[in-house]
């Protein structure tokens, strides 16, 4: 039987906020992920880091602040410590979880680098909040430094960073190659390591990369034949949040399009998978686009669930 190659993104929930709640929350990805491997799906695997890298990069800046000796790591080594991590923690719980019923496969974690513009317009408007509350003071130190910082009140100034868009998967042969190869990929974890291309070297960029934006480049790039977005909503919604809102079994390209142009999704949660989705059948016509959540995953597979978007 031909497997159906597809781009699993998983979000915030599927992971969790701390190292405990990652443990218990990877679990139940892996059965959802396991589910998808029954149905026939070869799968590549990516995931969203913003509270681990966060957590990172507050813990190595408050390392420099009291070890002063101690180098602070850039944001770019911080993505890499996430991807890092978080692969380990899904590779290990859906190892198991497919062991556990009689299925032996490879799964593998790949740090993967993605080559942004050095001159994209996001480097000029950061948006991305990262690490923890700083004092006034502190936020000068950040600015004297060419960091952003944004101010919430009541709380203090936090650091804010660039999120451009991706231009090429610097590891995407190997990532073909492990999945042709019959494998399980974890990859361009966190969006990937966003880097700079300097002559023949890559240098690490100070910014994240829209996870989303990233799934739907890979699948489009992978030329899968779907590309599954698990978030925490079980579909995708029109009027979300108001009395008359309408949960969406099934949207062509085109309405993805005319409602986006609209303003119908909401910044920051919905718009980027919408965007995503537009990106990947684009450039993949016969492709398919499922949006739902963790919990949903084994309703959607019979179609009772879940938004499919499709050209």
């Amino acid at each position: 039987m031909t497997k159906k190659k597809a781009v699993v993104s998983l979000g915030h929930k599927a992971l969790g906020y701390t190292t405990t709640e990652q443990q218990s929350a990877v679990k139940i990805t892996a059965r959802a992920l396991a589910d998808l491997v029954e149905a026939g799906c070869q799968l590549t695997i990516t995931h969203s880091n913003g509270p681990q890298i966060s957590m990172i990069h507050k813990a190595m800046t408050e390392l420099r602040r009291i070890y002063p000796d101690y180098t602070p790591a850039p944001m770019c080594v911080c993505s890499a410590m996430s991807q890092g991590y978080v692969g380990y923690d899904i590779q290990n719980s859906l190892k198991a979880e497919l062991l556990s019923r009689g299925i032996s496969k490879t799964v593998s974690t790949i740090l993967t680098q993605v080559t942004v513009d050095p001159y994209d317009e996001a480097f000029y408007e950061p948006t991305k909040l990262i690490g923890r509350y700083m004092s006034s003071d502190d936020a000068e130190i950040e600015i004297q430094k060419g960091n952003y910082v944004q101010e919430t009140p009541g709380k203090g100034f936090r650091r804010i960073i660039a999120a451009p868009k991706p231009i090429e998967i610097v590891e995407l042969e190997a990532i073909r190659t492990l999945a042709q190869a019959g494998q399980i990929v974890i990859a361009c974890g966190g969006g990937g390591i966003p880097v700079i291309e300097q002559q023949h070297a890559l240098k690490g960029a100070s910014a994240v990369i829209e996870k989303d934006a990233i799934a739907g480049k890979l699948a489009a790039d992978l030329h899968a034949d779907q590309l599954i977005i698990l978030t925490a909503v079980s579909n995708v919604y029109q009027h979300f949040g108001s009395e008359d809102q309408r949960a969406l079994s099934a949207l062509t390209l085109s309405e993805a399009e005319k409602m986006t142009a609209e303003g119908e999704f909401e910044k920051g949660t919905m718009l980027p998978k919408i965007e995503a989705a537009i990106t990947y059948l684009s450039a993949n016509p016969n492709g398919s686009v499922l949006i739902t959540s963790i919990e949903s995953v084994s309703d959607a597979l019979r179609g009772k669930a879940g938004t499919v978007i499709t050209r």
